[in-house]
């Protein structure tokens, strides 16, 4: 079985976009900002022999704000810049109580199960505390990227940094 770093996307492989304290995801390719030392962090983990796997919610679909053409759009850039193969996304929203929409660990244990991977090795990296939430859910040992949002902040993680690059150190030395 592998290992894996579990990654959401906006606000840690892309700049979310901040909107009264609140983060958003890009409303286009030309807002689409890969986070400074992303993709050099993701070089890292790989070479270092995990998987990288985006678990992403992008409710703006069924908010009829994007579509899932967009969303693949900017997974393309990704795949494109920084070498990620291994896209999950949930476009449910809150109301829909699905098992996929983050904090519930659905779109991190079906992607565990497809690709083969030993969640209780590997780690989550997210920057809002439904990330964090579904990390710990799986097992995953959950990492928070602060950015100091002005929403719910959570309690119980592994780690807090300031960046993807700066949990890379952790991650490797966890191991």
């Amino acid at each position: 079985m592998k290992r894996a770093v579990f990654l959401d996307r906006d606000g840690v492989l892309n700049d979310a976009i901040v909107k009264d304290g609140k983060p958003h995801p890009p409303d286009s390719i030309e807002q689409f900002k890969i986070s400074e030392g992303a993709k050099e962090a993701c070089l890292l983990l790989r070479d270092a022999g995990f998987e990288l796997v985006v678990v992403t919610n992008q409710p703006d679909v069924s908010r009829g704000k994007t579509t899932i053409e967009q969303v693949n759009e900017f997974h393309d850039h990704l795949r494109d810049h920084i070498g990620i193969t291994h896209f999950y996304s949930c476009f449910h929203d809150d109301q829909d109580a699905c098992f996929c929409r983050k904090p519930a660990p659905g779109l991190i244990l079906n992607s565990a199960q497809e690709l083969d991977i030993y969640i209780q090795k590997s780690f989550l990296v997210g920057d809002r505390w439904r990330d964090i939430e579904a990390g710990n859910k799986a097992g995953c040992r959950s990492i928070f990227i602060d950015h100091s949002f002005a929403e719910k902040q959570p309690k119980d993680y592994f780690s807090k940094v300031s960046s993807l690059f700066d949990a890379v150190p952790i991650i490797l030395g966890a191991n």
